[in-house]
């Protein structure tokens, strides 16, 4: 795949994941990228998949732009994005001209590869742990492998507004308001007293740097995404460990102390993993599981790609419980958390 292509393909999935800001941008550098400047010889040393599976070129060099917005490095960027409304000439200038004047900034920042945290991801989070507790009620001791910034770590302190019914904290940090299908999740209120996560590069909310990073790759047309995302930094109290996520769940699995129940969790992370990282993590969790009591229950909420398009494309919702190694397949959601079809039961 060349980098045209690559900016060409993201731009088409930007725009149907509801961002046409970022469709045109994409067409921009598709159209006019210029790979003989230091920025362009930069990006051509890279092999392998240059798309959003591997190396996901297309969006550090958007995600490089509007960090040049929010860091307001660049006027004439500014008044091209949103909440300004420009028509594709005074965009397409703005952008060649960031890519010049600015190429120092975005050399370094496309050395590191985009990392988000969305945190409407935790919508589908709060239904499966009530689904979890509704089977073994019990203080929770949550994990996330994966975890980026750790804000998905906090969704006990937010709510899910189904369309009907609310759920969660008298006074959530923020409200979560996917386009839900199905009937509800289980009524309780999960009891969250430890969360750890861990993540090959991870970020620091409370770091404005940091910060910089995971709203950048947020998309400036969707300013909802980084109010939320500011929200959850505003009450971010979780640990994020860097390292190897199975090596760190061993260690984990070994520490859950009795009378909770250990809770792990991702989203869209798994198939990010090698696939022997894969076998040794199922392995691990299974044989937890296999020693799990209802004293100390096990559970393992997993909001992942299946490969799956004969019906709403998304991540399924898929919860393992034990003891019993009981498996609930609960749905489907929107990667980013936009909709979610549920299937389980009160």
């Amino acid at each position: 795949m060349t980098l045209t292509t690559a900016f060409r393909d993201q731009a088409g999935t930007c725009a149907r994941m509801g961002s046409p800001l970022m469709g045109r941008v994409l067409t921009i550098l598709a159209d006019t990228w210029d790979s003989t400047s230091r920025l362009g010889r930069s990006m051509a040393d890279y092999t392998g998949d240059i798309g959003p599976a591997g190396h996901s070129l297309p969006l550090r060099i958007a995600g490089g732009l509007h960090a040049l917005v929010l860091r307001a490095d660049d006027p004439d960027l500014m008044a091209a994005y949103p909440p300004h409304d420009t028509d594709d000439a005074t965009l397409e200038h703005a952008v060649l001209n960031a890519l010049k004047t600015h190429e120092d900034f975005l050399l370094d920042w496309t050395t590191s590869p985009p990392q988000t945290n969305e945190v409407r991801r935790s919508a589908a989070l709060i239904a499966m742990a009530r689904t979890a507790c509704a089977h073994f009620d019990r203080p929770i001791v949550l994990s996330e492998l994966g975890a980026s910034g750790g804000l998905n770590l906090m969704w006990d302190k937010f709510a899910l507004d189904t369309g009907t019914q609310i759920h969660g904290p008298d006074s959530p940090a923020l409200t979560l308001t996917p386009d839900w299908t199905g009937l509800q999740p289980p009524e309780n209120n999960p009891q969250v007293v430890d969360r750890s996560g861990v993540d090959l590069n991870p970020l620091n909310p409370n770091d404005t740097d940091d910060l910089l990073r995971l709203t950048a790759y947020l998309w400036a047309d969707q300013p909802h995404r980084l109010d939320l995302t500011r929200a959850a930094a505003a009450v971010m109290q979780a640990t994020v460990e860097k390292g190897d996520a199975i090596n760190w769940l061993a260690q984990r699995l070994d520490a859950a102390p009795a009378g909770h129940m250990h809770m792990i969790q991702h989203t869209v992370a798994w198939q990010y993993f090698p696939a022997d990282a894969q076998a040794r993590g199922t392995a691990l969790i299974e044989a937890a599981g296999a020693r799990a009591t209802a004293r100390t229950p096990l559970a393992w909420m997993q909001m992942e790609t299946d490969g799956d398009t004969t019906g709403a494309v998304g991540a399924a919702l898929t919860l393992r419980l034990w003891p019993g190694d009981l498996t609930l397949h609960l749905g489907r959601a929107d990667f980013h958390g936009r909709w979610i079809n549920w299937t389980g039961t009160p």
